[in-house]
């Protein structure tokens, strides 16, 4: 059995472990990340080499983390980044009532950063266009076909996909797998420039955005997905999602069908934290209706 290495440390903020590192998860069958027995399971490729983590909370609130492989003291390292140790919120003044109830309602969600730009930029291009689930049967198949289970015990994880052999996949495979022609394009254009894109942990969000939307295929909303979890981006929006504007305009208004333009209109008050009034919103499963007349928001005491 391969020997581990171990670390604890406690944010000087609240965390909910479970609340913080649920976003990264695509879907409840990413072969990467699993919830299990109270503690989170996740598999990645750090610069350091592959490796598997457990991370598990004490009733203190001390995060415990035990590491496998030849990055785990990469991930040791970074465990308390990964957590939302540099996600501060300090400044984050609520003016919305729903909003103010919601942040005071999850004080311990924190805005996780995973510093995998290469990942989370391969299951972002296949979420463009599609689905979440056949986005995520996508995410699980090419992780299969292009990667090998995590070392280390505990429950089967793989390794996210070595971007190296996805660039080089064959059109007629990806569609073997739910991608279309674009997207697969997209996607083998990113792997060969997967080393170029994880260098933009080290500069400014700015900096990060337009390195992004160099790539070809990438654009706004594929920017602010990736920022959001390889950076932990507060203040990123995903411009040009069908679902959002909607989400927003009618928790923030109670109209039930918003546009881009209404959603950064009504967004612009928290600017520095527009993701994470986002991320509020998901966590307490906010959605706009599916259809009909104007309804009255939600009643928050049931949140």
């Amino acid at each position: 059995m391969q020997h581990s290495a171990r670390r604890s440390f406690r944010l000087p903020r609240a965390l909910d472990l479970a609340a913080t590192l649920r976003p990264l998860q695509r879907g409840p069958l990413d072969p990467t990340f699993r919830f299990e027995a109270g503690a989170v399971w996740r598999a990645s490729r750090t610069a350091a080499g592959p490796a598997r983590e457990r991370l598990w909370q004490a009733p203190d609130g001390s995060v415990y983390v035990e590491a496998w492989g030849q990055g785990a003291g990469w991930l040791l390292e970074h465990a308390a980044e990964l957590c939302g140790s540099l996600d501060d919120d300090s400044a984050f003044r609520p003016v919305d009532g729903l909003v103010s109830t919601l942040h005071r309602r999850a004080p311990g969600l924190r805005l996780a950063r995973t510093q995998a730009v290469w990942e989370a930029t391969a299951a972002t291009i296949l979420e463009q266009r599609v689905t979440g689930l056949d986005a995520w049967r996508s995410w699980r198949l090419l992780v299969r076909r292009q990667s090998e289970p995590a070392p280390g015990p505990g429950p089967q994880l793989w390794l996210p996909p070595v971007p190296e052999q996805v660039a080089h996949m064959p059109l007629h495979e990806l569609a073997g797998i739910g991608v279309e022609a674009k997207r697969a394009a997209t996607l083998r254009r990113a792997a060969a420039l997967a080393g170029r894109l994880e260098e933009t942990c080290e500069v400014d969000p700015p900096a990060v955005r337009r390195r992004l939307l160099s790539v070809p295929g990438l654009g706004l909303w594929s920017a602010a997905e990736i920022a959001r979890v390889a950076l932990g981006d507060a203040d990123t929006v995903p411009v040009g999602d069908y679902h959002v504007p909607h989400q927003v305009a009618w928790a923030l208004a109670g109209e039930p069908r918003g546009s881009d333009e209404r959603m950064l209109e009504l967004l612009e008050p928290y600017r520095g934290h527009r993701g994470r009034v986002l991320a509020l919103l998901n966590h307490a499963g906010i959605q706009a209706p599916a259809y009909g007349p104007r309804q009255p928001l939600r009643d928050i005491s049931k949140l």
